[in-house]
C-alpha cells in the first residue's frame, strides 16, 4: 500500500501493467446508464460479503479489479480513466491525484454517513475538508517477528539492524516507507526534504546491509509465517491476517514512531457511474458496513459508530497494535509528497538497492 518513485517510471508503467483481476479493459462498464460499478482497489481488501451485499440491495453489478502498489494505481489512471468509478488509494496518492486534477470531488450531500467518521480522520493534511476522498480503513507501518525465533519481544526499528538477527530480517520494497522508518529511527522526520539527512539514512541502510535478507514487495507476512524469516517491516492489517494461524507471530509498533496510513475512497476524473460510486460510499460508511470489512481485513476502522456500537470485534479492538493508545497514536505520522525532493529519495533508494544486489 504505499510507494512514490519517479514519474518517469510510474509512466512506464502504465504501458506496461495489467488490469488487476480481470487483465483488460473488457469488463468495465463505460456507461453512465448501467446498473454496473466499477472498482479499483487492493486485493483482499474487503469483505466478499459487502460486495455481494451491496450488489443485491442495490440490485448492482460490480466490476472489482485490483492493484499491487499505489504507483500502479497512479499509472493506471494518468493517462485517463479506463472506466473506473471508485477507486482506494493511500493518503500521500491522493494528494498526488488531487494536484494533478485525476480526481473528481465527492458530492457530500449523496454521503451523509460520513458522519460516522472519528474527527481525528476527517479533514486530514493531504485532502482538507474531504473534498475528494472519503477515509476507508487505516493502519500501521511496524515490525512483524516470530518470538520463538527471536527469543525477546521486539520494541525498537533497531531490531531490524541487530547482527544477532543478521540475514533473517526483511524491509519493504517501498522507497518512502522503509527510508521513512529509518529517518524516525535516527530521530529526523520522515518527510525530511534535507539533503544531508536523506544521505544519512541511505547511509545507515547500506552500512546494515548485512542484516537484510531481502526487500519485499508486501509479502514479508508470508515469508514470516513460512519461517524464512525472523522479522518483518509490514503494515498491520497484513500481519494480523497470518498471526490468526501462527500463534508464534507478533506485531509491534516500534517505541521511536512509525507510519500511519489512510487508505481513501476517490472518484476518478470522469467516471462513468458518480451518483452510485458516491451511494457505494456512503454504504461502506454504515457502521454495520464498515466493521464487516474491518472484521475481515484487520485493518483500523475510521468508523467512531462502530467502534462505540462494539461491532469491531472485540480481540481488535483490544489490540493495541491496531488501535493503539494515545500516547502511541501522537506519535504516528503521515507520509507527505515531498515534490522535487522524490529526486533524491529515488537516487538514494537506487544505490541502496545495488549494494544489496537487487
Amino acid at each position: 500500500m504505499k510507494r512514490l518513485f519517479t514519474f518517469f517510471l510510474l509512466f512506464l508503467m502504465s504501458v506496461l501493467l495489467p488490469l488487476g483481476c480481470t487483465g483488460n479493459n473488457s469488463n468495465l462498464s463505460q456507461s453512465g446508464q448501467d446498473n454496473v460499478l466499477n472498482l479499483y482497489n487492493w486485493s483482499t481488501y474487503i469483505a466478499p460479503e459487502v460486495i455481494s451485499q451491496f450488489e443485491q440491495q442495490y440490485n448492482v453489478k460490480i466490476n472489482y479489479d485490483t492493484y499491487d502498489s499505489n504507483e500502479s494505481l497512479y499509472a493506471k489512471l494518468k493517462p485517463g480513466n479506463p472506466g473506473y468509478d471508485i477507486a482506494f488509494p493511500a493518503d500521500y496518492m491522493v494528494k498526488v491525484m488531487i494536484a494533478e486534477n485525476m480526481l473528481e470531488e465527492v458530492d457530500k450531500i449523496n454521503v451523509p454517513n460520513l458522519k460516522h467518521i472519528d474527527e481525528k480522520f476527517l479533514n486530514p493534511p493531504y485532502d482538507p475538508e474531504n473534498k475528494y476522498s472519503i477515509p476507508y480503513q487505516w493502519l500501521t507501518m511496524g515490525i512483524g517477528y516470530n518470538i520463538k525465533a527471536t527469543g525477546e519481544e521486539i520494541n525498537s526499528w533497531a531490531a531490524l539492524f541487530n547482527p544477532k538477527f543478521a540475514g533473517k530480517a526483511a524491509l519493504l520494497d517501498d522507497m518512502r516507507h522503509t527510508f521513512g522508518a529509518v529517518l524516525i529511527y535516527l530521530g529526523y522526520d520522515p518527510n525530511t526534504t534535507n539533503p544531508e539527512e536523506i544521505k544519512k539514512a541511505k547511509e545507515f541502510l547500506i552500512k546494515n546491509q548485512k542484516n537484510i535478507k531481502a526487500f519485499l514487495p508486501d509479502t514479508g507476512q508470508n515469508l514470516l509465517n513460512q519461517g524464512e524469516i525472523n522479522l518483518a517491516m509490514e503494515y498491520s492489517g497484513d500481519l494480523f491476517q497470518v498471526m490468526a494461524e501462527n500463534p508464534d507471530l507478533r506485531y509491534v509498533i516500534p517505541k521511536e514512531g512509525t507510519l500511519i496510513a489512510i487508505d481513501s475512497m476517490v472518484i476518478p476524473k470522469n467516471a462513468p457511474h458518480k451518483q452510485l460510486a458516491e451511494q457505494f460510499m456512503n454504504f461502506i460508511l454504515e457502521p454495520e458496513i464498515g466493521a464487516k470489512v474491518s472484521n475481515f481485513i484487520n485493518y483500523g476502522s475510521p468508523n467512531k459508530t462502530a467502534i462505540q456500537e462494539k461491532l469491531i470485534k472485540p480481540e481488535s479492538l483490544q489490540n493495541p497494535g491496531i488501535y493503539p493508545a494515545e500516547e502511541v497514536f501522537a506519535k504516528l505520522t503521515y507520509l507527505e509528497d515531498v515534490g522535487e525532493a522524490t529526486i533524491l529519495y529515488d537516487e538514494a533508494w537506487n544505490e541502496v538497492k545495488l549494494s544489496l544486489g537487487n
